[in-house]
């Protein structure tokens, strides 16, 4: 029996399919942009063949942009005459890189699919892709994300955990965004890879006791009591372009650069994760990979949310 669709009917089927139609979905440009994972990979890869430490830069923009209302490539909005956004925060400002890179890959992606695949999923690929190649192991990226018209400078100084940040704080700034503390120890292995600046490390180095001498001796030569604030140290120094467990042993043996670093292994809360991930290296890559997944799916536009910018730094 065939029974008459009705204004409620409609308005129920319709609802349904917007739901539907907004969610993420691994196969999202499947049919819209067919080639955009295997371009973005392309150019990732380009990027790290220049210079291997980008990797661990489009690594942490993909974390401050999904840490700071969600991924929606709000951090990668220039500042304007009218607006402040997130790239001049406390986190921010002559901290993140790898904008230009970005930029490389939009304009390669809007060759292939003009005003099709947002920055925000751009960001996301580009940040598994890094891990991967530098020997991490790889996870689902859900596509669809939209980017947002507005981003948060106070959000960026508020919610972002710093180098200082003691075990307490760092616990509490992942839990508001929904992560276990051990996530939260999985996702601090992230700076298994990459170079952090003096600045954020200056006061650890000399006025802190839970830090091996000679370590610390080494970081002062680079890295004086005044001056050089933008002077680079490798954030593990045992293997600084390699996705790996280095990370967690270099905090056995105190040498964690950042406070916030250091604090997961002298801290008893998290003590035991560290160790674990030294025994089972794999268990470190597979935590990090599902926690990776979780992260990307912070807070994202879609549907009709948000807009597809053609270009990155600004809003349509």
């Amino acid at each position: 029996m065939n029974l008459p669709i009705t204004k409620v009917h409609f308005i129920v089927l319709f609802c349904l399919i917007g739901t539907i139609s907004a969610q993420l979905s691994s196969n999202f440009y499947f049919r819209t942009c067919p080639l955009v994972l295997s371009t973005i990979k392309k150019e990732v890869i380009s990027a790290l063949i220049n210079e291997r430490r980008m990797g661990a830069s489009l690594l942490r923009l993909h974390f401050h942009d999904c840490f700071v209302q969600g991924c929606d490539a709000s951090v990668l909005l220039d500042d304007t005459s009218s607006f402040r956004g997130e790239k001049t925060a406390g986190p921010n400002a002559n901290s993140l890189r790898g904008f230009d890179v970005i930029d490389k890959i939009k304009s390669e992606v809007e060759k292939l699919c003009p005003n099709t695949v947002s920055c925000a999923d751009i960001l996301a690929v580009a940040a598994r892709d890094s891990v991967v190649a530098l020997g991490g192991l790889s996870w689902t990226v859900q596509l669809g994300r939209r980017d947002s018209t507005t981003a948060s400078f106070g959000l960026a100084n508020s919610d972002l955990p710093g180098p200082g940040s003691d075990l307490s704080g760092l616990i509490n700034a992942f839990n508001n965004k929904g992560f276990t503390p051990k996530e939260m120890v999985a996702l601090s292995g992230s700076h298994t890879i990459g170079e952090a600046s003096c600045r954020f490390f200056r006061t650890r180095i000399y006025n802190e006791n839970n830090i091996d001498s000679s370590f610390a001796n080494s970081l002062q030569s680079s890295c004086p009591r005044t001056g050089g604030d933008l002077n680079l140290s490798p954030l593990d120094t045992t293997s600084p372009n390699t996705f790996d467990n280095a990370y967690f042993k270099n905090l056995q043996n105190q040498k964690g650069l950042f406070h916030s670093d250091q604090v997961l292994f002298d801290e008893v809360t998290t003590k035991s994760q560290v160790n674990s991930y030294v025994r089972n290296p794999l268990s470190f890559k597979v935590d990090f990979a599902n926690a990776m997944f979780k992260m990307a799916n912070l807070g994202p536009l879609t549907g009709s949310s948000g807009q597809v910018r053609k270009n990155c730094r600004s809003v349509n």
